[in-house]
Order: C-alpha cells, then sequence, then structure tokens
C-alpha cells in the first residue's frame, strides 16, 4: 500500500514537473514572436474586456469582504491586550503586500484561467487552432499572446483597485464595530504605507499575472480526449496555477525584502 502511494505520488510530481517545463517553453515561445507582426491590438482590448472588466464583481466581494473579515479578527484579538489602534497600520499593510495581491489573484486564476483555458480547450478540440496553423498565421501569435498581455494589464490593475476596496472594507468594520474614529483610521494609512508598499503588491500581481494567463494557455492547447479532456484542462490549469501563485509568492516576497530591505 505505501509503495503504490510512493509511485503514484512520484508519478504526479513528474507529470506536475513536466507541465512546468512545458509552460516554460510556451512562455519563450511567446516572448520570442511578441515583436512580430501583425499586433493583433482588437484581439487583446477585447480580452481586456473578457479578464478585466468582467471580473470588478468578483474583485470588489473578495476584496471588501476581506478587508471586513481581517479588521474584525485583528480588532477583536488586540482589544484583549489594548493593542485596537494598531489595526489600521496592520491591515492596510497586510492587505497592500500579501493579502490583496495573493487572493485576488487566486480568484483570478479561478475564473479567468479557467475561462482561457475551457476556451482554447474546445478550439482545440474543434481543431479551430490547426484551421489556424492551415493559414499560415501562429496560434501564439493570434491567440495566446492577445490573452498575456490583456492578463498582465488587468491583474495589476484590478488588484490596485482590490487595495483600495480592502482597505475600505476594514475601514468600515473599524468604525463600526471597534468604534475607531475614520480620521485617525485614514491618518494612520497615510503614515504606515509607503510606495514600496504598493510597488511591491503590484510587482507580485505582474508575475503571477504570467502564472496564471501562460498555464491556462498551455493546458488549453494541449487538451487529449476530446469534450472531457477540455474539464481535466480547466481544472489542471486552476490547480496549477494557484500553486505557482502560492509558492511563488514566497520567493517573490524574500526577493523583495532582500532588494528594497523593509
Amino acid at each position: 500500500m505505501i509503495a503504490d502511494f510512493a509511485i503514484t505520488l512520484g508519478e504526479r510530481i513528474l507529470i506536475f514537473l513536466r507541465s512546468l517545463g512545458e509552460i516554460g517553453l510556451l512562455f519563450r515561445k511567446v516572448i520570442k514572436e511578441i515583436p512580430d507582426r501583425p499586433l493583433h491590438l482588437r484581439l487583446t482590448v477585447e480580452q481586456i474586456y473578457h479578464i478585466g472588466i468582467k471580473s470588478l464583481g468578483i474583485v470588489f466581494v473578495t476584496a471588501f469582504s476581506t478587508g471586513m473579515v481581517m479588521a474584525l479578527q485583528f480588532g477583536l484579538g488586540l482589544e484583549k491586550f489594548g493593542g485596537k489602534l494598531y489595526v489600521p497600520k496592520i491591515v492596510s499593510l497586510s492587505i497592500v503586500r500579501e493579502i490583496a495581491p495573493v487572493f485576488c489573484s487566486l480568484m483570478l486564476a479561478a475564473r479567468v484561467g479557467a475561462g482561457i483555458a475551457s476556451e482554447l480547450g474546445s478550439m482545440t478540440v474543434t481543431q479551430q487552432i490547426d484551421a489556424i496553423r492551415a493559414l499560415g498565421t501562429s496560434p501564439i501569435k493570434r491567440v495566446v499572446i492577445p490573452r498575456i498581455l490583456a492578463s498582465i494589464i488587468s491583474v495589476p490593475l484590478l488588484v490596485a483597485l482590490g487595495n483600495l476596496l480592502g482597505i475600505l472594507g476594514a475601514m468600515v468594520v473599524s468604525v463600526s464595530e471597534l468604534g475607531l474614529d475614520p480620521m485617525f483610521f485614514y491618518q494612520k494609512i497615510l503614515t504606515t504605507l509607503v510606495v514600496t508598499d504598493f510597488l511591491a503588491g503590484l510587482f507580485k500581481c505582474f508575475v503571477f499575472s504570467f502564472f496564471i494567463s501562460v498555464t491556462a494557455c498551455y493546458f488549453g492547447l494541449n487538451v487529449k480526449g476530446g469534450t472531457q479532456g477540455v474539464g481535466s484542462a480547466t481544472r489542471g490549469s486552476v490547480v496549477t496555477s494557484s500553486i505557482l501563485i502560492l509558492v511563488g509568492d514566497f520567493f517573490l516576497t524574500k526577493l523583495i525584502f532582500i532588494v528594497v530591505g523593509t
């Protein structure tokens, strides 16, 4: 039993590592073909609408509710030790540096990544990708790059909005449930947050946008097994991109502390 489990686990790890290698190869192709013409700006704008504008609702709910919960948890916990006044500083730093980039990216990996993987998977199954190649056009240039560029533009902007919504949600709870003065909360945020805090979070989002879009495109383009494979590719895209976001967050945080020093 233990031997079978170890063999199965090893196979899954090898499959995951092989997928990471192939995702890296796809990323190399994308970097190579981005400068080539045509640019397909119209397709990129369409993807910005689908990835960015249509994700506003889920970002609003995620960021606002997370800010409310964090303020309530920290407030009730610190109140026992007389540290309720530190809630604005702790919550705002946590949201801007970690919570908003990671949580919003995970939600976008579920929504955007699944959408891209299923859409490209359906195109692969119905041989639309093969038709694009037959017409002498690169699928990377026409299908993959617009989605990656749209993700690079949309994800950091959505997370920047998530920062504001998360802090706003924390302020609402701090005022209504913890009894803090709104001007005190606002002034604490101004004296706590600096530009590097926002830039650190946005840098993470920039990297996470590659994790989401490139991974989703890889799984969508490599669907096997007909329509059933589309579901497997969608699931694989969400799981892989989520793992990359969570693991990558540690190394990015370590890198930022090494470079910035705070």
